[in-house]
């Protein structure tokens, strides 16, 4: 299940194992924190059990999954929770497997890991195991859980502010919970959330500032472009960096401007959302496909020359600028 369905699950009662995945921090932490109220302990030092999931090796794990059994103290139920547990195959058919398929009926068990490891067992595929999956969502449905965040912080939200807000955060939920926050505490409860207001009070992260970056580009937008520059230069941002990406965005006009197919055929095959797709063939309809391949080209090779030394980084990302904005 998805990290949002969980309250709604966990309502219906404790699963006896869950595994819960995913590189989105913020989303692990708020599930364990979901289950482990659930458990309802009153005596958590004794009921309440981390462990380092890379000690459990070798006859330790055949201890560990013993001890799942153990009977909670002045509790109904007992919590154990492993952080990074990766067995591999083997080591889940001969030791946990058992355990998934009769689980001990007091006991709660939670492993929280970000991702899967190579060599690895597939542990969301095991039977008897709950996967939470924390992964990191779309624009869309951060949005819409940002929206409820808002509500339950008191405020009352624009969609398109919401949306907004996942875009300046870059769509780390630990940042749009921060931000929501400081929010409540700004406009107070009861107040609305309006696009200025997060224009206004709402960081941008550098993620969305290179994406304006090369946005301003694109469309030729000298005023933005050094401003935006300008802003992140100041805070350290290192001018190959700067070129890398204004590279990776034209490489991509490029590529689509070459392809065939609907907005959702050519993100497909180039990784992307099919809303990218569609506003990059509005930047190539201005700027026209031969232009923007030609662009790549040169971007490219100025990119190699900073790389290898024939160019000063600040000396290429100037001659990229002026084939962009003079070219």
């Amino acid at each position: 299940m998805k990290f949002v369905q969980l309250a709604k699950s966990i309502k219906e009662g404790l699963e006896a194992v869950y595994l819960v995945e995913g590189e989105e921090t913020y989303f692990r932490d708020h599930a364990v924190n979901s289950i482990r109220a659930a458990c309802a302990l009153t005596q958590p030092a004794l009921n309440d059990v981390r462990i380092e999931g890379e000690t459990l090796k070798g006859d330790k794990l055949s201890s560990f999954r013993d001890d799942l059994y153990a009977l909670p103290f002045f509790d109904e139920r007992r919590l154990v929770r492993v952080y990074g547990f990766y067995p591999t195959e083997r080591e889940w058919e001969t030791v946990m497997k058992a355990y998934c398929e009769k689980p001990c009926p007091s006991t709660t068990l939670v492993l929280v890991n970000a991702g899967k490891k190579a060599g690895a067992a597939d542990l969301k595929r095991k039977k008897g195991v709950c996967y939470v999956d924390c992964s990191r969502e779309d624009e869309e449905t951060l949005a819409r859980w940002l929206f409820g965040v808002m509500r339950r912080a008191g405020l009352q939200a624009d969609a398109d502010a919401a949306a907004l807000m996942v875009r300046y955060c870059a769509c780390n939920a630990a940042r749009m919970k921060k931000e929501t926050e400081k929010l409540a505490l700004l406009i107070g409860e009861g107040g609305r959330v309006t696009r200025a207001v997060v224009e206004e009070n709402v960081a941008k992260d550098v993620e969305y500032k290179i994406y304006e970056l090369t946005q301003a580009a694109s469309r030729r937008n000298g005023t933005a472009f050094w401003e935006i520059l300008s802003d992140l230069t100041q805070k350290g941002y290192d001018e190959n960096a700067v070129l890398a990406a204004l590279t990776s965005h034209f490489r991509t006009l490029g590529e689509i401007s070459r392809m065939e197919g609907t907005d959702a055929e050519v993100g497909e095959a180039l990784g992307i959302k099919p809303y990218a797709v569609k506003k990059n063939r509005e930047l190539i309809s201005l700027l026209g496909g031969a232009r923007v391949r030609a662009l790549y080209m040169q971007l490219f090779g100025l990119s190699c020359g900073a790389r290898n030394g024939s160019y000063g980084k600040a000396n290429a990302l100037s001659c990229a600028i002026g084939k962009i904005f003079f070219g």
